[in-house]
């Protein structure tokens, strides 16, 4: 199991894909809080575009394999880990790609550090983060009730077995009443339009017809400078309900 010290925290990473002839730039792909990890992308639109490019996927703080660190949850420091991560990797610039609270990670170190980013995909972003229905439902039930009730190929694709189940609910057991994972979600203020506005790299956002954060995608595409809107037929899990076309119009948007 691969792990990297970023920012001071243990961080489970998987790298698909190379990069041996140099005429690529790596992408770097970020997860949703909570009941997700890693392997929505690993198992659905990662592959897609590691046919070209060298494709980093890892686990967030607190998610996954990747260290239960009882802090730090909220975007400023997650996207610190990301920085982190992305100068062990040894790359000066990347794609990044990032789905709902992961999407909010990749647009703050974008917006903090242009420099690192040469295009980026936001895809089911909220925005601010407590507009989104899916997490506030985190605040209020027990965790193996909440994994029973994701969609079936969400949890097909995040949890597989009984232990792989098991596993997920001791974790999301652990970020709900040991670590500080909801004070931050709570203290989380939205972006202004103005901080928006200064972004100037090429920006795709993805959004559910059925989602409960749509709006968000309508207000970053007038907001944001180079940006475009890509909307599915889906709901908030589309790295997953929908990876095959979410994978094609990444791979699309990033070749262009």
């Amino acid at each position: 199991m691969p792990v990297v010290r970023c920012n001071e925290v243990d961080l489970h990473v998987q790298v698909l894909g190379s990069n041996s002839a140099g005429k690529s730039t790596p992408a770097v792909m970020v997860h949703g809080l909570l009941v997700d990890n890693l392997a929505s992308w690993y198992f659905g639109a990662a592959p897609m575009l590691a046919h070209d490019r060298e494709v980093i996927v890892y686990d967030l703080r607190g998610h996954g394999r990747s260290e239960r660190a009882t802090g730090g949850y909220d975007v400023g420091t997650m996207a610190e880990d990301l920085r982190a991560l992305i100068e062990h990797q040894g790359h000066p610039t990347v794609d990044l790609v990032g789905h709902s609270y992961g999407a909010l990670v990749a647009l703050r170190l974008a917006l903090d550090r242009p420099d690192l980013v040469r295009r980026l995909v936001l895809v089911e972003a909220p925005l601010p983060p407590s507009r989104l229905e899916e997490l506030r439902d985190f605040l209020t039930a027990d965790p193996e009730r909440l994994l029973e009730a994701l969609p079936e190929n969400l949890r097909a694709a995040l949890l597989g077995g009984k232990r792989r189940a098991a596993r997920a609910a001791r974790a999301l057991q652990f970020l709900l009443a040991e670590s500080s994972l909801i004070t931050d979600l709570k203290a989380e203020q939205d972006i202004p339009d103005s901080d928006l506005a200064s972004l100037k790299l090429p920006v795709l956002c993805v959004y559910g017809a059925r989602s409960s954060c749509r709006s968000v995608g309508d207000r970053l595409a007038n907001a944001l400078p180079d940006a475009e809107l890509l909307t599915l037929d889906g709901g908030h899990y589309l790295s997953v309900e929908k990876a095959a076309e979410v994978g094609e119009a990444i791979a699309a948007f990033l070749r262009s």
